[in-house]
C-alpha cells in the first residue's frame, strides 16, 4: 500500500548557496550556454548551405549538434531562472518532464555516437561502398533507430518512477535527476533503482561496444596502409570523433566511479556541469578546428558576407 503524499513540487538546491558564487556560476553557465547554441547552430547552418558537405558523415555531425543544443536546453535554462529570480521550487510535473526529455537526448547521443563509429568504419575500410552502404535512406532510418532506442530505454523506469509517492522534496543537484529524485520517496525505490542503472548499463555497454569494434577495425585498417601519410589522413577522418566520445563517455565513467559516498554528490555535480554545459560548447570547436571542410566552407561564408557586405 503506498503512502500518502502531500508534496507537489521539489526544491532545486544547485551547485551553491553563496551569492558571490552564484553570481559567477550564473555568468559562466549563461556564457557557456549561448556559445554552445551559436557553435551548434553554425555547424547545423554550415551543412545546410553547403553542397560539400552533404554526405552520412556532416549529417550525422548536423543531428549531433541538433541534439547538443536542445539537451543543454533542457537543462541550463531552467537554472539560469532559479539563479536570477532565487525561486528553487519546480513542480513535480515539471521535473519529471525534465527527467524525461533530459534522459532521452542523452541517450539518443549515445546512440548516435556508435552509429558515427559505424559511418567512420564504412568510410575507411569499406570506401568504395561507403556511397551506396550509408546512403540518405540508411541514414535516416539509423537517425530513427536512436531516437526510438533513446524512448525505449527511458520509458521502463520512469513508468515506474511516477508511481511513487513523496515524504520530502529537496532535490540536491542543479536539475531534476533520477537518483536525487527517489531518495525523496516515501516507498523502498531499491527495484526501481535497479531498473535505472540496468537501462544505463544497457545504453552504455551497447553502445560503447559498437564504438570499440567500430575503431579495433579502423586501426587494424589503417596499420596495413602502405605510407604513413595514408596512415595520417585515415586518422585525421576520426580524431573528431574520437575526442567526443572520449568526453562523453569519460564523463559517464566518472559518474559512477565515486572516492566515496561523501563526495558522491559533488562529483555528479561536477561531472554534471561537464556533461550539459562545457561538452556542448567544446564539440563544435573540436570539429571546426579539426577538419578542413568544415573550415573551409566557414571561410567560404564568411568571405560571401564580407563581400556582400561591401557590394552594399
Amino acid at each position: 500500500m503506498r503512502n500518502s503524499s502531500t508534496i507537489t513540487t521539489f526544491i532545486i538546491l544547485g551547485l551553491t548557496n553563496d551569492p558571490q558564487l552564484q553570481i559567477l556560476v550564473f555568468i559562466s553557465l549563461f556564457v557557456t550556454y549561448m556559445l554552445s547554441i551559436i557553435g551548434n547552430m553554425t555547424i547545423i547552418s554550415l551543412i545546410l548551405v553547403d553542397s560539400h558537405l552533404k554526405t552520412a558523415m556532416y549529417f550525422f555531425l548536423q543531428n549531433f549538434s541538433f541534439l547538443e543544443i536542445i539537451f543543454t536546453t533542457a537543462c541550463v535554462p531552467q537554472y539560469l531562472h532559479i539563479l536570477s529570480t532565487g525561486n528553487r521550487t519546480i513542480t513535480v510535473k515539471a521535473c519529471f518532464t525534465q527527467i524525461f526529455f533530459i534522459v532521452l537526448f542523452a541517450a539518443t547521443e549515445f546512440f548516435l555516437l556508435a552509429v558515427m563509429s559505424y559511418d567512420r568504419y564504412v568510410a575507411i575500410c569499406k570506401p568504395l561502398h561507403y556511397v551506396t552502404i550509408m546512403n540518405s535512406k540508411v541514414c535516416k532510418i539509423l537517425i530513427l533507430c536512436c531516437w526510438v532506442s533513446g524512448l525505449l530505454i527511458i520509458l521502463p523506469p520512469l513508468g515506474f518512477t511516477l508511481q511513487l509517492e513523496f515524504c520530502d522534496s529537496v532535490i540536491d543537484h542543479f536539475f531534476c535527476d533520477a537518483f536525487p529524485i527517489l531518495k525523496n520517496s516515501c516507498s523502498d525505490t531499491w527495484f526501481i533503482e535497479q531498473v535505472v542503472i540496468a537501462c544505463a548499463v544497457v545504453t552504455f555497454i551497447m553502445t560503447l561496444v559498437c564504438v570499440v569494434l567500430s575503431y579495433v577495425s579502423i586501426i587494424r585498417m589503417v596499420l596495413k596502409l602502405p605510407s604513413a601519410e595514408q596512415r595520417k589522413k585515415a586518422f585525421s577522418t576520426c580524431s573528431s570523433h574520437m575526442i567526443v566520445v572520449s568526453i562523453s563517455y569519460g564523463s559517464c565513467i566518472f559518474m559512477y566511479v565515486k572516492p566515496s559516498a561523501k563526495d558522491a554528490m559533488t562529483i555528479n555535480k561536477a561531472i554534471s556541469v561537464l556533461a550539459i554545459s562545457i561538452a556542448p560548447l567544446l564539440n563544435p570547436f573540436i570539429y571546426t578546428l579539426r577538419n578542413k571542410q568544415v573550415k573551409q566552407s566557414f571561410n567560404d561564408i564568411i568571405k560571401r558576407i564580407v563581400f556582400v557586405l561591401k557590394k552594399k
